[in-house]
């Protein structure tokens, strides 16, 4: 039996997992995969193993019927986002497939307020001042008081509620499907795009779905504050990215961070790596030592117990 891995934090530590498939006399297919691999790149690969962990490769329905018609018996999203897997494809074709949801919104939501104070307090750009010689001390903002426009509640949206919480702001919940916890006072459910000229920031983490793609957009863009400073740390193309260089450009948003983007790696010609204030990241939110192991094995499990092994 042979078991494909695309993910790449898994992968970045597959030697630990090495044994667990060693023990049930499995092939572990390890390829070095960046960020994904390509339709063309799995097609060839997939009808030669029994089952799939996922990363964010373009699980499409073209990829599951190749699979299909060689040994591909079963498949594993690993982690939560789901947008790039066919389920209804593998309903068709008769793959068991789930995702491992819950196993890190603490980890992302980290992140997500890393960006946060690192915006606020212009860290990075600092940062790299200092390593060129420079001695910046640009004047930061204040977080305590200051309105973040949360868009999602879930595992990681939560998470972060309650971090903004402690740092003495309030949130400005767009999730239809929300329910606020009494202890998260400082969060109030709304309905988007309402109130979002109250915000001083605005941070990403609902799935994308169809709803959701583009949402932040010319014209929600055009309702915020200027100045409005943005995050995401979900899926890139719930900013249209396009949308978001003029609103730079402009100064309706002053800086950005993103973990995320609409293609990823970002191109070197991205006309978002003009703006010195910017953060960047390498959709790397959920990757630390524990979450990647806990995920890991959560995925693993559920893919062993569909091939009954």
């Amino acid at each position: 039996m042979k078991i494909l891995v695309t993910c790449p934090p898994m992968l970045g530590r597959i030697d630990s997992f090495r044994p667990i498939f060693e023990s049930k006399n499995i092939e572990l297919i390890a390829p070095r995969v960046v960020q994904t691999l390509s339709e063309e790149e799995l097609i060839k690969i997939l009808p030669e193993v029994d089952g799939w962990i996922i990363g964010d490769d373009p699980a499409s329905e073209r990829v599951f019927t190749a699979g299909r018609q060689g040994k591909l018996r079963a498949a594993v999203k690993w982690g939560v986002g789901v947008d790039n897997v066919n389920f209804e494809a593998c309903k068709k074709l008769g793959i068991p497939v789930t995702n491992t949801p819950g196993m890190f919104g603490e980890e992302v939501a980290d992140m997500a307020i890393g960006y946060l104070i690192g915006l606020a307090r212009e860290m990075f750009l600092v940062d790299r001042g200092v390593r060129a010689g420079q001695w910046l001390k640009p004047p930061g903002k204040s977080l305590s008081g200051k309105v973040a426009a949360l868009v999602g509640f879930g595992d990681i949206g939560r998470a972060v509620g309650i971090r903004l919480g402690a740092l003495g702001m309030t949130a400005q919940v767009y999730d239809p499907y929300a329910q606020i916890p009494e202890n998260l006072g400082h969060c109030k459910k709304m309905t988007f795009p309402e109130g979002l000229e109250n915000a001083d920031f605005v941070i990403i983490t609902c799935s994308l779905t169809p709803e959701t793609r583009h949402l932040i957009n010319r014209n929600s863009l055009a309702l915020m504050k200027d100045g409005v400073q943005v995050i995401n740390v979900s899926r890139g193309p719930i900013i249209e990215e396009a949308a978001l260089v003029e609103a730079l450009v402009s100064g309706k948003v002053y800086a950005a961070g993103l973990d995320v983007f609409e293609q990823e790696p970002l191109p070197l010609d991205s006309a978002l790596r003009n703006f010195d204030r910017c953060i960047f990241g390498t959709h790397n939110g959920s990757n630390t030592v524990e979450a990647v192991h806990r995920t890991s094995l959560k995925a693993i499990q559920l893919l062993f117990s569909f091939l009954g092994v």
